[in-house]
């Protein structure tokens, strides 16, 4: 691999315990989504990590990126934090991205659009991971409202990483702006999928980004029932 073995580690974990639960459940492909791919740095790594995981379990991982590609749209209310963001911030050489990745499929535009037809269009592998980082509350609504297509289209439980929760005392990410909002939102308006911290990861750890892992609990989904766990149990 060409990436320091400690760069963005937490799109490791994701895509390869997707993976792994995918193997469980007798999927050998799937899906990885970055919302927010900017200047293509992150997807560039992705493509690296799931090649790896490839290697180790035998699961196939194809990545979609998601991108305006002009940069941030204005935010439109407080609760995209303009105290934070301005609009064209992360602007995308696109020319350049498409000449670096190897497999990984770029989708420019705006999200309210190309949400539409993604799934009719590339009739994707379930997904299994979710990078969110679109900044704001308005866009990260939107990407999250694509959790509701048809449940072929998902693991029954899928990993996803949320770069804009935690942040310093200049962006006071909280509960009731950006990220954060969107994900309490989406948990108020939705009775069968749900969104849950990562309770493993947090207990014992001191890792930043172990905050910033949510599970999408898909609890209507055929195989969400399915047994992964040890065969034995007893003590």
């Amino acid at each position: 691999m060409n990436i320091n073995a400690l760069e963005r580690m937490y799109y490791a974990y994701i895509c390869f315990n997707a993976a792994k639960l995918a193997k469980q459940l007798g999927y050998n492909r799937i899906s990885a989504i970055e919302y927010g791919v900017a200047g293509g740095r992150g997807l560039l790594i992705l493509e690296e990590y799931v090649n790896e995981i490839k290697k180790l379990l035998g699961v196939q991982i194809d990545v979609y990126g998601f991108d305006l590609g002009s940069g941030l749209p204005a935010p439109k209310d407080y609760r995209d934090l303009p105290y934070h963001w301005k609009k064209s911030f992360f602007t995308m050489d696109e020319t350049k991205l498409r000449s670096k990745l190897k497999h990984a499929k770029l989708i420019i535009g705006d999200l309210q659009n190309t949400s539409k037809d993604f799934f009719s269009k590339y009739n994707p592998s379930p997904i299994g991971a979710i990078i969110h980082d679109l900044d704001l509350y308005s866009s990260t609504k939107v990407a999250m409202s694509m959790l509701k297509a048809d449940m072929k289209f998902f693991l029954p439980r899928i990993f996803c990483f949320f770069d804009d929760t935690i942040g310093s005392e200049i962006e006071l990410f909280n509960d009731f702006t950006g990220e954060r909002l969107a994900i309490n939102e989406f948990n108020s308006e939705n009775e069968n999928i749900k969104f849950s911290r990562a309770h493993h990861l947090i207990s014992p750890s001191k890792e930043t980004w172990h905050h910033q892992i949510w599970i999408c609990h898909l609890f209507k989904h055929e195989k969400y029932n399915t047994f992964i766990s040890e065969p034995n149990q007893q003590l």
